[in-house]
């Protein structure tokens, strides 16, 4: 988890080094107004792979020990995860000269879909006979999680291929995103109380 969490800070310190000062400081205000695509996609990015990293710990919580795959599938991630500074980059420069915003917007999603779809491949290998998750994991937190995961890549593609046709709508779809998955999970938050729960009664007793 350290290796991961080390990854994704530094993703997100990358967003705000691609947005550049404007050269031109005799008209300074103007220059910082006309990066606003910079700022919303600095914004959007920031919350989209911060949510990337809750969830990240949400499901290695429930995961008591990962083998080789589970690892191998977990780097994959984080190349998507450390490739979104240079998307969000090509995102915001579309937008600021005008030019390419439908690419830009596909480009973009795409970089999301690989995560997403990274993140259930993970999640569905280890619940798989229950055989990776902890044992205060039970079938409805599992389950839980699962409904959590599955949507996003249906959700990423439907805003990637609106973006191809509507490059706003398409952001605007994507940026949607964010408030769903801040959303906490109800089995997992009933699992993290019956972990204190147990944890309280052992400490309680002789």
């Amino acid at each position: 988890m350290t290796f991961s969490d080390a990854v994704i800070a530094i993703a997100v310190t990358l967003l705000v080094l691609e947005i550049r000062p404007p050269e031109d400081t005799e008209h300074l205000w103007k220059g910082l107004r006309e990066l606003w695509p910079s700022y919303a996609a600095y914004f959007i990015t920031f919350l989209l792979i911060g949510q990337m990293w809750v969830n990240h710990h949400v499901m290695f919580d429930h995961i008591r020990s990962a083998d080789r795959l589970v690892l191998l599938f977990n780097t994959l991630l984080l190349v998507q995860i450390a490739f979104l500074p240079f998307a969000s980059a090509v995102l915001a420069s579309a937008f600021e000269s005008g030019h390419g915003k439908r690419t830009a917007v596909v480009f973009y999603g795409i970089s999301y879909e690989g995560a997403a779809i990274l993140f259930n491949v993970i999640w569905e290998y280890a619940r798989r006979g229950r055989r990776l998750l902890t044992a205060t994991t039970d079938s409805a937190t599992a389950a839980a999680i699962s409904r959590r995961f599955h949507p996003a890549p249906v959700w990423i593609a439907a805003g990637t291929a609106l973006g191809a046709w509507h490059p706003v709508l398409g952001v605007a779809v994507l940026a949607a995103f964010i408030p769903f998955y801040w959303w906490p999970i109800k089995g997992e938050v009933a699992s993290i109380r019956r972990t204190r729960g147990r944890a309280g009664g052992e400490s309680a007793a002789p």
